[in-house]
């Protein structure tokens, strides 16, 4: 390998990574989206959505800038569509329709791939940034150091939503109903903020 491991990278990748992503953050929503499961269900939802979110950041680092192009869409287009997403995923949670028990026969998404894998941790904000990094890697070392605050990120929401239930019994059914509408209201906000920030990106490459 060549050059050497650098620190100042390691912290500015963990730390963009994790405020874009917010492990604290993702637990309101995360108890809302699993609250009619038991805690080994939960458990295997936080588990499910740190691969799924991992697997899409590390492809979009390696085969992202490359796919788009090929495909013509812009970071604008990605960012406006992953704000949609979870613009409806935000309506659910407001009016309770995410906590409505569904039998498993329904055919439904799991919640753990979409919207908790993607677009919710692994969302525009987290692959453009991502991308940016690795545009910016000059040597072998750079891309260790980035994989390095990657994974460092992902275990940080792992142990978050991992011990959610814990925050769960706390805060009791009627606790958590409360904090499910704040989690709706807070990410209909983060959706139409992305969509916002994709219609200024057009119009300011147009």
């Amino acid at each position: 390998m060549t050059g050497a491991f650098d620190a100042q990278l390691l912290l500015s990748v963990f730390i963009t990574l994790f405020v874009i992503m917010d492990p604290p953050g993702t637990v309101p929503i995360f108890l809302a989206l699993t609250g009619t499961m038991t805690r080994a269900e939960r458990s295997r939802a936080a588990r499910q959505a740190v691969l799924v979110a991992l697997g899409v950041v590390v492809a979009f680092a390696v085969f992202g800038q490359g796919l788009l192009s090929y495909m013509h869409i812009s970071l604008a287009a990605l960012q406006g569509s992953g704000g949609l997403l979870l613009l409806v995923v935000a309506m659910e949670l407001l009016t309770g329709k995410a906590e409505e028990p569904q039998p498993a026969a329904a055919g439904r998404v799991n919640v753990a791939l979409v919207p908790l894998g993607t677009p919710l941790l692994a969302g525009p904000g987290a692959i453009v940034a991502t991308m940016v990094f690795v545009q910016q890697a000059e040597q072998t070392w750079d891309w260790v150091v980035i994989a390095l605050g990657i994974l460092g990120v992902h275990l940080c929401l792992y142990l978050a939503m991992r011990f959610a239930g814990a925050v769960h019994r706390v805060l009791g059914e009627s606790g958590t109903t409360l904090v499910t509408r704040i989690a709706g209201l807070l990410l209909a906000a983060i959706a139409v903020q992305l969509v916002a920030d994709a219609v200024r990106a057009f119009v300011t490459e147009g």
